[in-house]
């Protein structure tokens, strides 16, 4: 069964910086792209960055570029969104999703497996 589970989540304010963790089981990590979206109350949900191996790359929304790093740790099967300078406009539910492929994926419905998501909450 596979399994991706996020954590990290939690309240901070503005100016302030958290750390998702999605910890990754059941299918075999190197042959997966990950990606992290967002969503907030009553919106769409909304792609903020993805990482290939593959590809030895990665990419951003614009809205957070130079805020937000992702990266994998392979030995842990997990993956990471370093999150800066949060603002409240970042305020959603945060998921991991995995991507068979293994390129750069921005779109949702290619991706093959998500997580429960992760709550961010930024205050003024």
């Amino acid at each position: 069964e596979v399994k991706l589970v996020e954590s990290g989540g939690g309240s901070v304010q503005a100016g302030g910086s958290l750390r998702l963790s999605c910890a990754v089981s059941g299918l075999n990590f190197d042959h997966y792209s990950f990606g992290w979206f967002r969503q907030a109350p009553g919106k769409e949900r909304e792609f903020v960055s993805c990482i290939s191996k593959s590809e030895n790359n990665s990419y951003y929304a614009n809205f957070v570029k130079g805020r937000f790093t992702i990266s994998t740790d392979n030995t842990k099967n997990t993956v990471y969104l370093q999150m800066n300078s949060l603002k409240p406009e970042d305020t959603a539910v945060y998921y991991c999703a995995a991507s068979s492929y293994t390129i750069l994926v921005v779109t949702s419905d290619m991706y093959d497996f998500w997580g429960q998501g992760t709550q961010v909450t930024v205050s003024t």
